[in-house]
């Protein structure tokens, strides 16, 4: 069924106060909720839906508010749930016309939406904060048409993985799931394989590798004598077999994988899409997540320095071959051509389309550099800062969010909550002039 949408009635209620009666209608949160269009995202969400018959799903105001607020505050599902419970700015945001005591929504719910929507969908709402800045004046259109573009690195979370830690856990997770399934074992190794654990990670710990790799030998016989054994125990039993498939053929590759290996290794059981990246970072060599693509306008705009565009990057690519899918897709979302694309030496020899090719400008260029592109190159480190910000602020710094379509969705929600954040500081900012105009006119009359 397609969902209720809610729509402004003016009831009155005897017992019930109405929202907008015991809140600040000047408040920045009431302003930016008037500013937004909910009739455009109605339509681009409503479009997930059929006519068939259910249960109808919760309204698009709610459901695409509490996503805003779940990213622009930093908040976890469970937090948003009790702090919607008891803040009546964040209901009338999500479209409520009476103050609520207890939830309306589960704590589920926000994960189905997501999922339900995926990342397609959800680029409305990054769509609709460009949309608002514009008609608030928080940014001019034409500062779109120029445009930096950088990657950084959206760790997922998962443990620091090590071999001794993985071949362990594929030992637990693998007899822990037998003994769901009512497959005897005849070992589990849950002891001696904790004792070979603890024993690996003290002697690597004190730098005695030869004791250490003999330990690390031990959880390797451990775990293989266990998919031996389960794999017999099974071998007649077809339910069984397809039960097991997957987590016995992870178990297999992290028994199989070495150090030294190319190509794609398993970094956690629980999210194999999980890649190694390594970003020249002194203090982090290494990071454990998907590259993710951001764009911001080059000129810093009255409101702030919004985000663009941004997506997911699956598979680690280099940098330079990402721009023939990453221009197309931020021009759909914008909904203007760029003029100019400004990035680091990582761009090198990119892959933009043929029309781009001289539109765009990394870092140590020397060819068709004029006084006016040196000054806009001199703007380029201006991601970094708010790369820093989705990161600390708007929880892309720890992705928590299954499978790589959640890597995409915290992505584009992440950029979501933080340019709703600065249209909601130019909205408070705006309501500050204001007062001081009234306070400044009032004072002149009177003297």
């Amino acid at each position: 069924m397609q969902p209720k949408e809610r729509r402004e009635t003016g009831e009155q209620d005897l017992f019930r106060s109405r929202l907008d009666q015991i809140i600040d209608l000047q408040h920045a949160l009431v302003r930016l909720a008037r500013a937004i269009d909910w009739r455009f995202l109605e339509e681009k969400f409503g479009a997930v839906y059929t006519d068939k018959p259910g249960h109808p799903p919760l309204p698009t105001r709610l459901m695409a508010g509490l996503a805003i607020l779940k990213h622009m505050q930093d908040l976890s599902d469970e937090a948003l749930c009790e702090h919607w419970i008891e803040n009546p700015y964040y209901q009338y945001f999500c479209g409520e016309e009476f103050f609520q005591h207890r939830l309306v929504f589960d704590r589920s719910s926000l994960t189905r939406w997501r999922q339900r929507m995926g990342e397609e969908k959800l680029l409305a709402l990054l769509q609709e904060s460009l949309a608002v800045a514009s008609r608030t004046e928080a940014m001019k259109p034409a500062d779109l048409a120029r445009v930096i573009v950088d990657t950084t690195v959206q760790p997922k979370a998962v443990m620091f993985p090590t071999d001794a830690k993985l071949l362990n856990r594929a030992r637990e997770r693998l007899v822990r799931l037998a003994q769901e399934l009512g497959v005897e074992l005849r070992q589990s190794y849950r002891r001696v394989g904790k004792f070979a654990l603890i024993k690996h990670q003290r002697y690597a710990h004190a730098k005695q590798f030869k004791r250490a790799n003999r330990s690390l030998k031990k959880l390797k016989t451990y775990l293989g004598r266990v998919i031996r054994d389960i794999r017999r125990k099974t071998a007649s039993n077809e339910n069984l077999r397809e039960t097991l498939v997957r987590p016995l053929y992870l178990a297999e590759r992290v028994l199989a994988q070495d150090r030294h290996q190319r190509g794609r290794k398993i970094y956690s059981l629980h999210a194999p899409e999980v890649e190694c990246i390594g970003k020249g970072k002194a203090h982090k060599p290494y990071e454990f997540g998907v590259k993710v693509s951001v764009a911001t306008p080059l000129r810093h705009s009255r409101g702030g320095q919004f985000v663009a565009h941004v997506a997911a990057l699956p598979g680690n690519p280099y940098d330079g071959h990402t721009l023939a899918t990453v221009i197309p897709a931020m021009q759909a979302i914008i909904g203007n051509t760029l003029d100019r694309i400004i990035a680091d030496a990582g761009y090198r020899g990119h892959n933009a389309s043929p029309e781009y090719q001289f539109k765009v400008y990394t870092a140590g260029q020397k060819r068709r550099i004029t006084p006016q592109i040196k000054r806009d190159m001199r703007r380029r480190a201006a991601v970094e800062p708010v790369i820093g910000h989705l990161k600390e602020d708007h929880r892309m710094g720890r992705n928590y969010l299954a499978h790589s379509s959640g890597d995409a969705i915290n992505a584009v929600l992440a950029a979501v909550g933080y340019n709703f954040r600065l249209l909601l500081r130019w909205l408070r900012l705006l309501l500050f002039r204001i007062l001081i105009a009234i306070v400044g006119t009032s004072q002149l009359r009177f003297s």
